[in-house]
C-alpha cells in the first residue's frame, strides 16, 4: 500500500504542474493572438486532480480572472480535488 502513497503523491504533483503550467502557456498565446488552449481543457486539467495548480496558476499569470466561471469554478474544484484526496488517503490507503 505504501507504493502506492507514492504513485498517488507523484501523480497529484505531476498534474498540478502541469495545469500550473497551461494557464502560463495559454496566457502567452492570448498575448501573442496565436492558437489557444481551450478552456475545456483547462477545466479538464484541474477536474482531473490539478485545481490547485490551476488557481495558482491562474493568478500567478493573472489569466482568466475576469471571467466569473474561473473565479468561482477553479477554486470549486481544487476544494473538491482536497476532499477527494484526503478520503482516498485517509479511508482508503489507511
Amino acid at each position: 500500500m505504501n507504493i502506492l502513497k507514492y504513485i498517488l503523491a507523484l501523480y497529484f504533483v505531476a498534474i498540478n504542474i502541469t495545469a500550473f503550467a497551461m494557464m502560463g502557456i495559454d496566457k502567452k498565446r492570448a498575448k501573442r493572438h496565436e492558437w489557444r488552449i481551450p478552456e475545456a481543457r483547462l477545466f479538464a486539467s484541474a477536474l482531473l486532480g490539478g485545481g490547485l495548480g490551476a488557481v495558482i496558476g491562474m493568478y500567478f499569470f493573472r489569466h482568466k480572472t475576469k471571467h466569473w466561471y474561473f473565479v468561482v469554478g477553479m477554486p470549486l474544484i481544487m476544494i473538491i480535488n482536497f476532499a477527494i484526496i484526503y478520503a482516498v488517503v485517509v479511508y482508503l490507503l489507511d
